[in-house]
């Protein structure tokens, strides 16, 4: 091997190096942030809301699906990350932009691991979601580790839904209510299970393999 040759060798092997280490800081600095709800008297149940929209509406990923996090202060924060204390009631709404279609899995469909296995559709009980009826299902909030799922019903495709995250309740949107007892220490993650990256191979990327868009971490603290 030339002189030359080794060293365009090397040129480019400090090049794919540099690349990959600006990937990885840009990655660990773009971690969306923890949203806090370990703050209250100890052993008392936490209440946490999400909102799940078919855009986000801005930023890089403008078109892309997403949840946010509303904060205990009141504030929209776009990011997927949460953290609730050990071994108390945690109370989850989640007021729901998106319009839905039918599940690939029907057992996604069906709620589980809550209490009762239930869960609240605008103020109704229900434990599953026929998907091949009505307005479908939009996404699901999914943490396998823990045996939790619950469907989210969609609005009407045809309706005048929310373009722009943090959406308001002047939009048409579907409440989903369901409560479970957090586990020990630990990060839990979840996410939706119902593919809705437009774009991608089988809707999989994108939003769907993105934290702070279609899932994120519960971090339990003791």
């Amino acid at each position: 091997m030339s002189l030359a040759w080794k060293a365009t060798v090397t040129v480019i092997l400090f090049a794919v190096a540099a690349t990959a280490a600006v990937v990885l800081i840009v990655n660990l600095l773009g971690t969306p942030p923890t949203v806090d709800f370990t703050s209250g008297a100890p052993g008392q149940p936490v209440n946490v809301t999400l909102q799940a929209v078919g855009t986000y509406g801005s930023g890089s990923h403008a078109s892309w699906v997403s949840y946010l996090v509303e904060s205990p202060d009141g504030q929209w924060v776009h990011t997927t990350n949460f953290q609730v204390p050990e071994h108390v009631r945690v109370n989850v709404t989640i007021v729901q932009y998106d319009s839905g279609s039918p599940l690939r899995n029907q057992q996604l469909g069906q709620v589980t691991g809550t209490y009762a296995n239930a869960a609240l559709l605008n103020g109704k009980s229900f434990q599953v979601i026929n998907s091949n009826a009505g307005n479908g299902v939009a996404h699901t909030f999914s943490m396998p580790s823990i045996g939790i799922n619950v469907p989210l019903y969609g609005n009407n495709g045809n309706a005048n839904l929310c373009a722009a995250a943090p959406c308001t309740t002047n939009s048409p949107h579907q409440v989903i209510k369901f409560s479970f007892t957090s586990p020990g220490p630990g990060n839990y993650r979840w996410q939706c299970f119902v593919p809705c990256g437009g774009g991608y191979l089988y809707g999989n990327g994108g939003p769907m393999s993105t934290l702070g868009y279609m899932g994120g971490f519960m971090n339990v603290a003791a």
